[in-house]
């Protein structure tokens, strides 16, 4: 028989999914069949709308090698395990003659710990707990919640948090999970044969694709933890996430409390000698970090240096002494001992990489108003590492909506440890880029409007002419706002004085509920508007005439102080660069373009994105920020835009009326 062609492949998915093909998706497919069997690495823009999911899934099945496909958000990867795959690996089987299987693999802490959940979490702090597990009818939420999950352990398949319907909070979650450190191991665990955890990976390990997550994907590639299995192919979807998954996986935390925990847990199980070494280091550690003030440390200071050595000599010491001694007395010792090993080793670990030092860290003090003062250490780049091992030994696709940023692949690719485009060199990754466009029609269906009359953002943040602006423009759009600012506070700021001024239109705001219910109250109401920040500008898809106006209250480049950012822009300069362009303004490209990309989602979709920061119009590096946003119709005029704004919502109102006279004549 002759081997099916990728058209045909395609338009079978395409077709199984209730879908149209789009000359993008087309092109998308093609390259990424192009870059699996020539062993290239691929960076593809594909914009909202392509239909990626099938333009990377389809010519990977028709390899036929294993593939892994890492995704940024549970949304996708749900989308993924429960529509795509399924219809697109039956719609192909007849044409393959093979049905290839997939899983979804998360790391361990995302399932249920049958031992956790039985034996109850080694919490000497959080003693008695438990004890709600076996009352008839607890009242506390978190008692009900640990009672629901023991009911959902004996009917669930999968273990996986992200089943369990309603949800639970955070703390409900951690006493029936544990961490990769903290789990017994198969082999040692009464509940090891019917392991949630250990299920999923063998199911991974028999599947031909699986679906992960960033995080996973950098324990995996960086910490030579091998959590996936041998793979040929590596399909990276919201790639424009990557890099900062990966900065957070290499990111290490020291904060007082998290060392006193580590010490409650350990005194039980070792020697007096080695117990009381850890508590003297421990209060130590905890007077240094009361005088920490935020910011970075160029050099580690004496005090802090002192500290750290001293937490780091006497967790090795309290590490030796958990391997050589045994105390039955321990109800459950064996859990026991791995929670309080893992809380040890994980002190000792961040406390010797900051007292190593080493060039390529950045290192800081940060201070929470509710959690207190922490050290933290995160790589200055990830770019070596992700060069040396994510592209060393498969085809790698990156795909995203926002990967072109000023125009071309290079400042993304950079991220990633990838040379210029074209670049030639033995130790490089050969790629390539390529952006296969969008069905949407950009310059028609919205308006980018910069403010260029207001004035510049200051840094104390209060901007009457920006709120004025803000009223008039969601009164011309008749509510229908997405607001994205650039910090929690001026997000608040906003809300708490338009709420006043314009009381007809309901303004939700970010952190007053659950991001779902927002955005499902959001798009609902039309006269509704939601103001929010950075979770705001890339996690929202409301198609539809709800969303007609997208408020970028200005351009969102990093906090001048904010410590890992700094650094980086102070390397790239020390090596001949421009530092801004390179780190704050690509920080600020990556967001612009995912909050355009918030308006127009849907072919029938009209609107305006507006920027009230006159930067965009005014400073040499503007043009490179409106490169990177979709081809929007561009202008600097007020006027035009509130008409634009008050016909788009004229329209909407009067397909709204006659959609409801036809439900209400359908009725009669």
């Amino acid at each position: 028989m002759t081997k099916p062609s990728l058209p045909e492949l395609l338009h079978a998915a395409v077709t199984a999914v209730g879908g149209t093909e789009r000359p993008g998706q087309v092109t998308m497919a093609e390259t990424v069949a192009e870059a699996i069997d020539d062993g290239s690495h691929l960076l593809v823009q594909a914009g909202t709308g392509t239909g990626k999911s099938l333009g990377y899934l389809v010519p990977a099945l028709a390899h036929g090698e294993r593939v892994v496909v890492a995704t940024a958000t549970l949304a996708l990867q749900r989308q993924l395990v429960e529509r795509d795959l399924p219809r697109t690996v039956e719609s192909l089987h007849p044409l393959l003659r093979r049905r290839p299987n997939f899983a979804m693999l998360k790391g361990r802490s995302n399932y249920l710990c049958l031992h956790r959940l039985h034996e109850g979490a080694p919490q000497e702090e959080e003693e008695g707990l438990f004890d709600q597990f076996e009352a008839a009818a607890p009242t506390s939420k978190l008692g009900q919640d640990l009672l629901r999950m023991r009911d959902w352990a004996d009917e669930t398949e999968t273990g996986d948090r992200d089943d369990l319907t309603p949800g639970v909070s955070d703390k409900a979650w951690s006493q029936v999970s544990v961490s990769s450190r903290e789990c017994l191991g198969a082999s040692k665990c009464a509940y090891g044969q019917e392991c949630f955890a250990e299920m999923s990976r063998e199911r991974a390990k028999l599947a031909d694709v699986i679906v992960t997550n960033h995080a996973l994907l950098a324990i995996d590639a960086i910490e030579g933890a091998p959590i996936l299995p041998q793979h040929e192919v590596l399909i990276v979807d919201e790639a424009h996430e990557l890099v900062s998954r990966v900065t957070g996986v290499a990111t290490g935390e020291l904060t007082p409390g998290q060392v006193n925990r580590a010490v409650k847990r350990a005194s039980k199980l070792v020697n007096e000698k080695a117990a009381d070494q850890l508590q003297t280091a421990s209060e130590g550690f905890e007077r240094v970090m009361e005088l920490a003030l935020p910011g970075r440390l160029e050099e580690v200071p004496e005090d802090l240096g002192y500290a750290l050595m001293a937490l780091r000599d006497a967790a090795r010491t309290v590490i030796t002494a958990l391997g050589n001694t045994r105390d039955k007395s321990v109800q459950d010792e064996d859990a026991v001992r791995k929670q309080a090993q893992a809380s040890v080793e994980n002190i000792h670990d961040v406390a010797e990489r900051i007292t190593n030092g080493s060039e390529w860290d950045v290192v800081w003090y940060e201070r929470h108003d509710r959690f207190g003062a922490s050290v933290r250490v995160a790589p200055m780049s990830v770019s070596g590492l992700l060069r040396e091992k994510l592209f060393s030994e498969r085809s790698v696709v990156l795909t995203s909506a926002t990967l072109k940023l000023g125009g071309d692949f290079n400042g993304v690719g950079a991220s990633l440890g990838l040379a210029p485009e074209g670049t030639e060199g033995e130790d490089l990754p050969v790629w390539k880029g390529v952006d296969v466009g969008s069905p949407f029609e950009y310059r028609k269906q919205g308006i980018l409007y910069v403010a260029k009359h207001l004035a510049k953002p200051t840094r104390d943040g209060t901007r009457t002419d920006m709120t004025d602006e803000l009223t008039e423009l969601i009164q011309a759009a008749g509510g229908r706002t997405l607001g994205l600012f650039s910090s929690m506070r001026a997000a608040q700021a906003a809300a708490e004085e338009l709420r006043g001024r314009i009381p007809e239109f309901p303004i939700l705001l970010q952190g007053e509920d659950t991001l779902g219910e927002l955005i499902k109250n959001f798009s609902a109401d039309p006269e509704t508007c939601l103001f929010g920040t950075l979770s705001l500008w890339q996690g929202v898809d409301v198609p539809g005439p709800n969303c007609q106006l997208v408020v970028m209250d200005k351009i969102p480049f990093p906090r001048p102080d904010d410590p890992l950012m700094s650094a980086r822009q102070k390397a790239v300069e020390e090596a001949g660069g421009n530092g801004f362009m390179a780190v704050a303004a690509t920080h600020a490209a990556l967001l612009m373009a995912q909050g355009a990309g918030r308006l127009v989602r849907a072919t029938g979709d009209r609107g305006v994105v507006a920027v009230l920061d006159p930067r965009l119009a005014t400073a040499r590096y503007g043009s490179y920020l409106k490169a990177s946003m979709p081809d929007f119709w561009l202008t600097t005029d007020r006027n035009q835009v509130r008409r634009s704004l008050s016909a788009i919502d004229a329209a909407a109102k009067k397909a709204d009326a006659e959609k409801a006279d036809e439900e209400k004549a359908a009725a009669e």
